[in-house]
């Protein structure tokens, strides 16, 4: 069937009717207009035909989200690579338009809306559509209109649209200003950038998108103003660096590198100047030192660079001539001050340095004054409590700086408040008092030194424990054995012998001596020839110490007794031998042994030397008694004949450890022989042949077979090769063989 066209009507093609009679019985069914859709783009049905039956459509329906897209989606596919300036842009122009009557608050027709007029390049009506979707759809969903507003006004060059509209986007997501603020920087808009930034790090609560933290956008503002000088005027850069500075402390060389390089990129370099010196005289860390140190250096060389360029061309003058010299001579006091400066800082990080403020005196080195300055500020500064290293020392240098200045009563001065000083040690107050009497005695005053090694040997009126550290240490110097020794010292060189006697029996009444002021003290006696008083020094320090450190106390006392009376007071002596050994440990038995027995040998009894040869062999250490029992077969065959030694060798062969013992068999069957006795040799060889394996000790063997061809026969030749074999056969079943092998 076929119907006429008019201007008002269309032709219906025969394969449209159930369709269309399916609409006409559905007008209002999406499915009914979707399945004629679909049938005319299935039969590829020319653009106009479908897109009048869309129009029917929406005419019909003017609410349907999805015949609107999928209209407008069409619409926008057939202007494809269209010129822009095709009537069919407009027409889709107006299809939206449409659209977004009844679906204004669809977001997505929106942005398809806003990206079609993009395309085609309409600035100011995208702009106005932007504007008009922001206004029509509800604020949650403005985060979806925002991304492609902000592409569209960045891709074009209207910076002043682009601030714009950049500030209504921050106003709504002020979590993305950081975004705003790079936009600013590529722009050259700096101060509205720094502003901005200086903004975000108040905010004590903005969390950056990109991970920065408030540390960060910090040094990004200061980097930021300090740099463009001429860009940012809105801000007081000054104040905000010097803000940082309080704030961070960990950063300031970085932020005085910063504020210093503000105002040399604004042309005032002598405030610049005056930054770096306020900069290296406030910071307390090397690292910052180091930073504006190299930055000060660098500056400092740039200006005497540009100087010389503009010399160069422009030719010199008298007053350009005088300028260059004061840059330079400026240079080279900075370079020159800068292990003084470095010194500054390393006491404003810790005061109490006592090593430092030596470093800074050596600093000075001639320079009186400065040195003297230096010496006050330490000694004020320091705390004893705090101090690294020993303060004394302080005290003490600054006396002797004004002793090699030929100022002596200065430095008594110096020395007198030193000694009231709360040390923390005693031994650094009796350190200050020793020098302050060498210095007196440097100066041959010596009656001045005596009087002050009497003060600070004085007994205090408040007594306490040497090692109490409640209490003042000028309460407990007095117990200083340093100060007593150099007492003692100047007494023998310049007192009398009861003054110095006095001196050594206080030591000893403080019971503060040692071993070696005891034999000082017995040394001092015997050379004015008290000798009893001598050996009564030595009895106290035996009393006072023990062992091991009495060895030497009755070592020396000993030998001074016997040299000096010999055997006239044998009695006495044995008794100190006694007194001495009751007590003495193995480790130190054995010279002690050894001289008891050679008194009773020169001046006693044979016997009573035997006795105390015998008592030897088991009170020294185990590896000493071999080289005893040697000395006892001597000194005893010596005296009573070698019959005598039978009774020792055996003992010792019980006594000694194998390898010793077995050597005294050897010498013990040599001796037996010397007498005739074969028999008795032949017994020991027997006796000591279970200590030896045949495999390890051959040369025991070696002798007692060269024994038994001389004097042995068949019979008893044969008894030794049975007893090497089975002894032989006892060390092999031994576990321990193969370790006494390795």
């Amino acid at each position: 069937v076929t119907m006429p066209v008019s201007k008002t009507s269309f032709a219906v093609a025969e394969s449209d009717l159930p369709f269309e009679e399916d609409i006409l019985r559905n007008p209002y069914s999406i499915k009914s207009w979707q399945r004629l859709i679909d049938h005319k783009l299935k039969s590829k049905a020319p653009k106009v035909a479908v897109n009048l039956v869309y129009e029917r459509a929406v005419r019909e329906l003017p609410g349907s989200y999805k015949l609107w897209y999928n209209y407008l989606k069409i619409r926008r596919t057939q202007v494809r690579r269209r010129c822009i300036t095709d009537l069919m842009f407009e027409e889709t122009n107006n299809a939206f338009e449409r659209a977004l009557v009844f679906l204004n608050k669809m977001p997505r027709i929106w942005l398809d809306y806003c990206q079609f007029l993009m395309d085609q390049r309409k600035i100011t009506r995208t702009r106005r559509t932007f504007d008009r979707a922001l206004a029509a759809l509800p604020i949650t969903q403005h985060n979806r209109i925002w991304p492609l507003y902000l592409k569209f006004v960045c891709s074009h060059s209207v910076q002043e649209t682009a601030i714009r509209v950049y500030r209504r986007y921050v106003k709504v997501m002020p979590e993305d200003a950081e975004m705003y603020i790079d936009y600013l920087k590529s722009i050259d808009r700096l101060d509205e950038a720094a502003t901005r930034l200086a903004e975000l790090v108040n905010q004590e609560d903005f969390v950056s998108k990109n991970g920065k933290s408030n540390h960060q956008l910090w040094h990004e503002l200061c980097d930021l103003i300090s740099q463009n000088p001429d860009k940012v005027k809105s801000l007081p850069v000054e104040a905000i660096i010097r803000g940082g500075l309080r704030r961070f402390s960990d950063q300031l060389g970085q932020l005085w590198c910063s504020l210093a390089d503000y105002f040399i990129r604004s042309a005032h370099f002598e405030k610049a100047r005056d930054i770096y010196e306020e900069a290296i005289q406030t910071v307390t860390t090397v690292r910052d030192f180091g930073q504006v140190f190299d930055a000060y250096a660098q500056f400092e060389e740039s200006m005497i660079s540009a100087k010389m360029e503009t010399i160069a061309e422009m030719g010199a003058t008298e007053e350009e001539d005088l300028d260059l010299e004061l840059r330079l001579a400026r240079f080279e006091h900075l370079m020159d001050r800068r292990p003084l400066l470095l010194n500054s800082v390393l006491l404003r990080q810790n005061p109490h340095n006592v090593h430092e403020w030596h470093k800074r005196v050596q600093l000075y080195e001639g320079k009186p004054k400065d040195i003297i300055g230096t010496y006050t500020e330490a000694v004020q500064t320091v705390d004893i409590k705090l101090a690294t290293g020993k303060p004394h020392t302080l005290w003490v240098s600054f006396a002797r700086f004004y002793e090699e200045n030929s100022q002596l009563p200065e430095t008594r001065i110096i020395f007198e408040k030193a000694v009231k000083v709360p040390y923390k040690n005693v031994d650094d107050l009796a350190t200050v008092w020793c020098e302050y009497s060498e210095m007196e005695l440097r100066h041959e005053n010596f009656d001045r030194a005596l009087q002050v090694i009497q003060r600070a040997t004085a007994m205090p009126a408040r007594k306490a424990a040497y090692h109490d550290d409640s209490e003042a240490v000028q309460n407990r110097v007095f117990r200083s054995l340093k100060l007593w020794l150099m007492y003692a010292d100047l007494e023998e060189s310049l007192g009398t012998f009861q003054s110095t006697k006095a001196v050594y029996q206080r030591i000893l009444d403080l019971r503060i001596a040692t071993p070696q002021l005891i034999m000082n003290y017995a040394i001092f006696l015997e050379e004015h020839n008290y000798f009893e008083e001598a050996f009564k020094a030595y009895e106290r320090g035996v009393a006072l110490f023990r062992w091991p450190h009495v060895y030497d106390i009755w070592n020396t006392y000993l030998t001074k007794f016997i040299s000096r009376y010999g055997g006239q007071k044998l009695e006495r002596i044995r008794d100190l031998f006694e007194q001495c050994l009751s007590t003495c440990p193995p480790n130190f038995a054995k010279p002690l042994y050894l001289l008891y027995a050679k008194v009773e040998e020169e001046h006693g009894l044979a016997r009573h030397a035997m006795a105390v040869y015998e008592r030897a062999t088991t009170a020294v250490k185990s590896e000493e008694q071999f080289e005893v029992f040697n000395i006892y077969i001597k000194r005893a065959s010596d005296a009573f004949g070698v019959v005598y030694t039978r009774q020792i060798y055996e003992k010792a062969i019980e006594q000694l450890k194998d390898d010793h013992a077995i050597e005294m068999c050897l010498r013990f069957a040599e001796l037996e022989q010397k007498l005739g006795e074969i028999d008795r040799a032949r017994a020991l060889y027997s006796y000591g042949s279970q200590m030896c394996d045949p495999r390890t000790k051959p040369s025991f063997w070696e002798v007692w077979h060269e024994f038994e061809v001389k004097h042995g026969n068949e019979d008893t030749f044969r008894e030794m090769l049975r007893i090497k074999r089975s002894i032989q056969a006892q060390f092999n079943t031994q576990v321990n063989y193969m370790c006494l092998l390795k």
